[in-house]
């Protein structure tokens, strides 16, 4: 199966200084650790990494940062989903002038409840705007927070005029049945499941990996789950390795999820200003952290 993007991308928190501003030396050293630990990339400014806390230029100055620093542009794929699709071209003509590829784009999400010809003509507009043939859109179907699901007619529309750019979602849903019928409906196309529990089924049914929020955390874990889940020889490591990712996955979920991640992170790191979110978003209290 030709599966045009594969493999465990870290949806990455995103740093900030004790006065809110974007940590980007904090976050380079990040993304490096990341890949160190066997991601195959970083997603950066999504929905883990408050990317809708963050104006447009500092999303930009984000991105320049961490490919001026040595990550391969092949590496990152930036959030560049915005309410305006008009921005949304702007982020994406900016990735793309960098050498950056590959984005994951949410639905333009402040209007609910639009037809699917409102959705495609959305997505349409994007790409003919951007009109760069480089371009590899990864949707974001995340309905809980976007309130704006991306259905199998808009990614079958979208897929027929425009094979080469719209290559995959990533299903943020938590639903696995839907991820499967994804993989189903839609061959050649790359299913990238949004809870780290879900890789390994999604994985073992045609899947193409994972963007996800735990990978903060256990990035080992789930890139050796991707690279040996069809090796029966290594079955028990699997095994063993899925269990410590849906351990860490419990873990963050028991309170704010960004929130704890970055309180573990704080914690691993020794540096204290990793704790730190932007409002509306707010650290744990101290309680929580204790406990978590």
């Amino acid at each position: 199966m030709d599966r045009p993007i594969a493999g465990v991308f870290c949806a990455s928190v995103t740093p900030v200084t004790a006065d809110l501003a974007p940590d980007h030396a904090a976050f380079v050293a990040h993304c490096r650790h990341l890949i160190e630990q066997g991601c195959d990339g970083v997603a950066l400014l999504g929905t883990t990494g408050e990317a809708n806390s963050f104006s447009g230029s500092e999303r930009k100055a984000l991105l320049e940062a961490a490919v001026s620093a040595g990550i391969a542009p092949d590496r990152l794929l930036p959030g560049t989903g915005v309410a305006a699709w008009s921005e949304t071209v702007d982020l994406t003509r900016h990735a793309l002038s960098l050498g950056v590829t590959r984005v994951v784009m949410l639905p333009p999400f402040y209007y609910k409840g639009i037809s699917d010809d409102g959705l495609f003509a959305a997505y349409a507009e994007i790409a003919e705007r951007v009109a760069d043939p480089r371009l590899k859109v990864v949707l974001y179907h995340i309905p809980q927070f976007s309130g704006v699901p991306i259905t199998f007619p808009v990614i079958e529309r979208l897929r027929a005029r425009y094979p080469d750019t719209f290559v995959g979602i990533k299903d943020s849903s938590g639903e696995l049945n839907n991820m499967l019928a994804l993989v189903e409906r839609f061959p050649n196309f790359s299913v990238l499941a949004g809870a780290d529990p879900l890789m390994l089924p999604l994985l073992r049914q045609g899947g193409a990996g994972c963007i996800t929020a735990t990978s903060n955390l256990v990035a080992s874990d789930l890139a050796f789950i991707f690279r040996n889940h069809a090796d029966p020889a290594k079955a028990a490591e699997v095994d063993a390795a899925q269990a410590r990712v849906v351990a860490a996955r419990t873990r963050v979920s028991q309170f704010a999820q960004i929130a704890s991640i970055k309180t573990l992170l704080a914690r691993s790191t020794g540096h204290a200003n990793w704790a730190n979110l932007r409002p509306p978003l707010l650290p744990l209290t101290a309680a929580e952290a204790a406990e978590l």
